[in-house]
């Protein structure tokens, strides 16, 4: 299915948000009409969308890694240092 205006919205949201000065999640409401969590939800499945890697691969790859980064944070067990201590 081809992507909706919304969704890229929501690509070129996360291209330039950090230059706006209000935080993310007032812009967020202010711009979509969503909550942060819908969002991201909204944003999560288009990491997954191959419409959304052909509209913008760079934002794509680049919320892909972010998120691949904070899984392995997550899922990997914390570092025991050599004395017993983490």
């Amino acid at each position: 299915m081809p992507l909706t205006q919304r969704d890229r919205e929501i690509l070129d949201f996360e291209r330039s948000w950090w230059t706006a000065t209000a935080p993310k999640d007032v812009q967020i409401r202010e711009l979509f009409e969503l909550s942060a969590t819908r969002y991201y939800q909204l944003l999560g499945e288009l990491l997954d969308d191959p419409e959304a890697m052909a509209y913008d691969p760079l934002v794509v790859r680049r919320i892909q890694r972010q998120r691949a980064r904070r899984r392995r944070v997550r899922l990997e067990p914390p570092a025991v240092e050599e004395d017993g201590t983490r």
